[in-house]
C-alpha cells in the first residue's frame, strides 16, 4: 500500500536522537515553525512586510499565498518533527524551498550568502530535506519489498536501517 495508518502514527524511534536521520529530520521540521509564525504580525494579523515580498514574487493575491505558504509550513513542520508521512513531508519540504529560492531570485536577484537576503539557506535547507526523503523513501521501499517476498525479520530489518 502506498500510504497506509502506519505513516501517521508517532512513534518513539522517531525521537532517539542517537540517529542522525531522526537529528536532521527533527531540525528541518522545526526550522519551520519561526518562518511559518513570523507571516503574522499578531494572531491571524498578516506581517504587512511579508505581503509585500510575495507580492513583489509576483504571487497574487500575495495575501492568499502568504496564508498558503503559511499552512503548508506549519504542516511539514509538525509531519516532520513528530516523524509521520516522512516521506511526504520532507519532499514537500524541498518543494517550499524551491519557491522560496525562486521568490529571492525573482525580487532581489542573484545573491548567495544568507547575510545579504541570498539563497544559500533555502538551498540548504531544501537540500537536508530531500537527504530526508531519500533516507525516508529507502527504509519504505525496503520494508515494502521485504514484506512482498515474505521476509519474517522485516521489523529487525527496518529498525536498523532506520526506520
Amino acid at each position: 500500500m502506498f500510504i497506509s495508518p502506519d505513516d501517521f502514527r508517532i512513534k518513539a524511534d522517531n525521537f532517539d536522537l542517537t540517529r542522525i536521520e531522526n537529528i536532521v529530520r527533527i531540525a528541518c521540521g522545526a526550522f519551520y515553525l519561526p518562518h511559518a509564525f513570523g507571516k503574522f504580525a499578531g494572531f491571524g494579523v498578516l506581517n504587512p512586510a511579508i505581503v509585500k515580498f510575495f507580492a513583489a514574487a509576483g504571487l497574487s493575491p500575495p495575501e492568499a499565498w502568504v496564508y498558503l505558504a503559511a499552512a503548508a509550513e506549519l504542516s511539514v513542520a509538525f509531519a516532520l518533527t513528530l516523524g509521520i508521512c516522512t516521506r511526504f513531508a520532507a519532499l514537500g519540504s524541498a518543494a517550499l524551498m524551491v519557491v522560496a529560492v525562486y521568490s529571492l531570485q525573482v525580487v532581489k536577484g542573484f545573491g548567495w550568502t544568507w547575510n545579504t537576503g541570498g539563497y544559500e539557506y533555502p538551498v540548504f535547507w531544501g537540500i537536508c530535506s530531500l537527504a530526508v526523503a531519500v533516507q525516508a523513501w529507502r527504509v519504505w521501499l525496503s520494508a515494502r519489498n521485504a514484506v512482498h517476498a515474505g521476509d519474517s525479520n522485516v521489523g529487525i530489518k527496518i529498525a536498523r536501517q532506520g526506520a
